[in-house]
């Protein structure tokens, strides 16, 4: 990320300097992936839709968080989170354009009591399979 964009963001309140701690991003990496590993042994139906989007979601969005962690900053929001990521050069670049929207539904099931659709929850379920390994890969190499 350009390094106005990253002043701005401190300068807002948006992101914020932390030591640079690894073990504290092996955890969120670790966690990340215990979740979404859990999450997708559930049946994906009208009921569980919901339950599986949100939940991956939170994955998604603590790889940013770990990303942000190995260059030294935390987030203070998900966008900041997510922006992060949409940086990732991925064979799958493209798919990293759905993160604003999956934001949006989250946002719609967690305060406006929306139900997530079990479309929906096959779209992310796709992006966590097809992008997450390459993400978790740029993450890890970072601490080994």
């Amino acid at each position: 990320m350009k390094e106005e964009r990253v002043e701005l963001l401190i300068k807002q309140g948006d992101l914020r300097m932390r030591e640079v701690d690894l073990e504290k991003v092996k955890s969120i990496v670790e966690s990340a992936e215990i979740n979404a590993k859990v999450v997708k042994k559930l049946a994906l139906d009208r009921e569980s839709a919901t339950v599986i989007f949100r939940e991956l979601y939170e994955s998604i969005r603590q790889l940013g968080d770990a990303k942000w962690g190995l260059l030294g900053y935390e987030p203070r929001t998900h966008e900041v989170s997510m922006d992060i990521l949409q940086e990732a050069d991925i064979k799958e670049k493209v798919m990293l354009n759905y993160l604003p929207r999956f934001k949006r539904i989250r946002n719609d099931a967690n305060y406006r009591g929306f139900k997530v659709s079990v479309e929906q929850a096959k779209e992310i379920t796709d992006f966590w399979n097809k992008c997450s390994g390459e993400i978790l890969s740029i993450i890890k190499a970072r601490f080994r």
